[in-house]
């Protein structure tokens, strides 16, 4: 029979070995127990630091499905409605322009950015870059707020949203998908609807009720000393650290005034487990109800429309998915380059976290790494068709 936990550990070390990763943990749940946990290498190489089950990472992405849930809180108890245009909460969204033809004209009169086209990452909001208005205008306000972030007036989580509305669209609302900065904006609107911080909101909701007690914003300082390093590679064999600060995200873990719901938070691989489980259990946490059992089946079983779905199409690596509800959702796993079930879901994130529920075989995993631009690497690929074979 095949040692499934001793193949995972070899898998994990091989990456460490030949400096994929500097260091890794994998817990996998199944039917609601704990059936496999590994860790490999160091959370800080330099300090000789290894990989612990109590080790802070950043989330990065990863805590866009969290934002979704914190959403559905509000859609289920009736504080919001998902076809609500967020000009209800930010004025800068009622006159807004996009990019139609190359050319940057007025949003026609009956489309605007709704709560879903935020969920659905199908808003025309943009992550930085270079090729449009609309990405060159973000990327000045990431380079301001980034400026601002070890200062005394760091860019607010409301004040981020009002600007971003000022831009030009990528598209017109619901025409197309492209991943950006929605879930930023969501976690904004949360903010606004419930006159909490985010982060408050978020505690009180669901970070105590799952006992998530490592997962927040910023990391406190008698916590400093679990947070992980972040490494990238150079060349074949060889890793630096990296301390660069990412789409407002202080790398130190410092406190920031700007609570991004698209990447903002640092957690460890218990409290995501815990989150996870309770998204497979139909919303119930330790006999509590988070979520109600429709709300998990309407937040976990979206999809995009077909005209949306070719945009995503183009995403390799998440080929025989769609999207919606900020997370992938597998339904043609002939299509996959990864074993898996139809119905599973999940995300990840810049630096390689990652979380997937499989609800046919009851089954959540969560694997953490600290390394520049790793998404869902090769290793994590890997990891999967060990669980899941």
């Amino acid at each position: 029979m095949r040692d499934k936990l001793k193949l995972i550990q070899e898998c994990m070390d091989r990456a460490v070995d030949n400096k994929e990763v500097g260091g890794v943990n994998l817990l996998v749940n199944q039917h609601g127990e704990e059936v496999y946990y590994a860790q490999s290498g160091f959370a800080d190489i330099e300090n000789n630091i290894p990989m612990s089950r109590d080790t802070i990472v950043r989330l990065y992405s990863q805590s866009k499905p969290v934002t979704a849930a914190a959403a559905m809180l509000l859609m289920q108890d009736g504080i919001i409605d998902l076809n609500e245009p967020v000009g209800n909460f930010f004025d800068s969204f009622n006159d807004q322009s996009c990019i139609i033809d190359g050319k940057i004209s007025k949003l026609p009169w009956d489309k605007h950015v709704r709560i879903i086209d935020l969920l659905n990452m199908t808003s025309g909001l943009v992550y930085p870059g270079c090729n449009t208005e609309a990405e060159k205008e973000t990327d000045a306000l990431f380079a301001d707020a980034i400026g601002r972030l070890h200062g005394d007036n760091q860019m607010t989580t409301l004040e981020f949203a009002e600007k971003i509305g000022e831009f030009p669209l990528q598209f017109v609302p619901g025409s197309y998908f492209q991943y950006g900065t929605s879930a930023d904006v969501l976690g904004a609107v949360i903010e606004k609807v419930t006159g909490m911080k985010y982060s408050a909101f978020l505690k009180e909701r669901l970070f105590d009720p799952l006992d998530m007690k490592d997962t927040a914003f910023y990391v406190p300082e008698e916590k400093k000393s679990r947070l992980a390093k972040v490494y990238e590679r150079i060349g074949k064999d060889e890793l630096r650290l990296f301390v660069g600060d990412h789409l407002i995200i202080r790398n130190d873990g410092g406190e920031n005034a700007f609570e991004s719901g698209g990447a903002g938070l640092f957690s460890t691989v218990d409290d995501y487990m815990h989150f996870g489980q309770m998204l497979l259990n139909n919303g119930v946490y330790n006999g509590k109800e988070i979520l109600t059992k429709e709300t998990v089946r309407f937040l976990t079983s979206t999809s995009l429309t077909p005209m949306q779905q070719k945009a995503f199409d183009n995403w390799q690596g998440l080929e025989g998915h769609t999207y919606g509800n900020l997370m992938r959702i597998l339904f043609d796993p002939a299509q996959a380059v990864i074993i898996g079930h139809k119905g599973e879901y999940g995300w990840d994130g810049w630096l390689g976290a990652y979380f997937m529920n499989d609800p046919a075989i009851e089954t959540t995993m969560i694997m953490l790494t600290q390394m520049r631009d790793f998404g869902t690497g090769h290793l994590t690929r890997r990891l999967r068709n060990i669980i899941l074979s």
